[in-house]
C-alpha cells in the first residue's frame, strides 16, 4: 500500500461522523451497506488516500490507509486480544524484525500474529501454535484478511509435546501456565535467544520466575504497560476520562547455557544489569 491512490485489493479505513468506522478490502463492483448509507467501492478506486467522500445519501467520510493498531483492534475475535500498547513493547523487547523466525503459542484470534508477521516481513516466518481448532480457524481468516497468511505456519498442538522448529530467534507464550513449558522452549530457542510471555496475575508471574531459575533463563524483566490519552481540544487540553490500565504482566528473559551454577545465574536480573551499566559510565 505504498501508492498514493487507492487501488483494487487495498485495505482501507473509512472514518466518518455518527460513529462510523470500518476497515474494508477494496473490491471493484462491490457496495458497502452501512448506517451512513451505501458506499460503492468503484467510487473509491483511483482516489487519493485521505480523500473525503460521500455515501449515497450525502454523509461524508474519509478514506485512509489503516494503522496496524487499528487493524488489530478491529479483527473478528472470540477471545480477548493483546492490546497494541503491549504488542509494540514486546516486539521491541524480543528483537523481532525482518527475517526473524519466531514461535508463538496461544494464537487466539491472531491479533499478535498479525503484528509479528508484519514485523518479520517476507523473509521471516511465524510458527503459531494453538490447541483449539475453532480458534485457529478465526486466526487464519484474520491473517488472510490482513494479507500476512503466507508468513505464518499454523499448527494445532498441545505445546507440552514440544515444538517442531529448532534454533528460532524468539518464543512468545500467551498461555496461562507458561512456567510449565520452559523445557520445551529450551529445545527450540537458539542459544541466547529471546523469551517472552504475558500473564494476568502475580501468582502466575511468581511461578514463572521460579521456573526461570531451574531452566537457566536470565536477565529477567517484568513490567506492565499503561497508556493515557488526552483530549485534543486546545482550549480544554486534559487527560481523557478513561485510560487503558492493567492488561497483563509482560515477562522477558534470555536463555543461556544450562549446567552453569544456577545460584549465580539467578542473580542476573535486569535491574542489576542496569546498575552495572550506570557504574561503568559514572552515573
Amino acid at each position: 500500500m505504498n501508492e498514493t491512490d487507492i487501488q483494487e485489493g487495498d485495505l482501507a479505513e473509512l472514518i466518518g461522523l455518527k460513529h462510523f468506522h470500518q476497515i474494508i478490502r477494496i473490491k471493484s463492483g462491490e457496495t458497502i451497506q452501512s448506517h451512513i448509507g451505501l458506499i460503492k467501492m468503484d467510487d473509491l478506486i483511483g482516489k487519493p488516500w485521505g480523500s473525503m467522500e460521500k455515501s449515497h445519501n450525502g454523509n461524508t467520510f474519509f478514506v485512509l490507509q489503516p494503522a496496524l493498531s487499528d487493524l488489530i483492534k478491529n479483527v473478528p475475535r472470540n477471545t480477548q486480544i493483546l492490546y497494541p500498547k503491549d504488542i509494540g513493547f514486546l516486539i521491541l523487547n524480543l528483537a523481532i524484525g525482518t527475517g526473524k523466525r519466531v514461535i508463538e503459542a496461544g494464537t487466539g484470534s491472531g491479533a499478535l500474529t498479525i503484528a509479528l508477521a508484519n514485523a518479520v516481513g517476507d523473509e521471516g516466518k511465524i510458527y503459531s501454535y494453538e490447541i483449539r481448532p475453532e480458534m485457529q480457524k478465526v486466526a487464519i481468516e484474520n491473517l488472510q484478511y490482513a494479507g500476512f497468511d503466507s508468513r505464518v505456519e499454523f499448527k494445532i498442538r498441545d505445546i507440552a509435546d514440544g515444538f517442531d522448529e529448532k534454533n528460532v530467534d524468539a518464543i512468545f507464550l500467551d498461555v496461562p501456565n507458561a512456567y510449565d513449558y520452559l523445557s520445551q522452549v529450551r529445545k527450540s530457542l537458539k542459544p541466547g535467544g529471546f523469551f517472552g510471555s504475558i500473564l494476568p496475575t502475580m501468582n502466575q508471574v511468581v511461578l514463572l520466575l521460579d521456573a526461570f531459575k531451574r531452566e537457566s533463563f536470565v536477565f529477567v524483566e517484568v513490567c506492565e504497560i499503561f497508556i493515557r490519552y488526552y483530549q485534543t481540544d486546545a482550549d480544554r487540553f486534559r487527560p481523557a476520562d478513561r485510560m487503558v490500565g492493567h492488561t497483563g504482566f509482560l515477562i522477558f528473559s534470555r536463555m543461556v547455557q544450562k549446567g552453569s551454577n544456577s545460584k549465580s545465574q539467578s542473580k542476573f536480573r535486569i535491574d542489576e544489569k542496569e546498575d552495572d551499566i550506570s557504574e561503568s559510565v559514572g552515573l
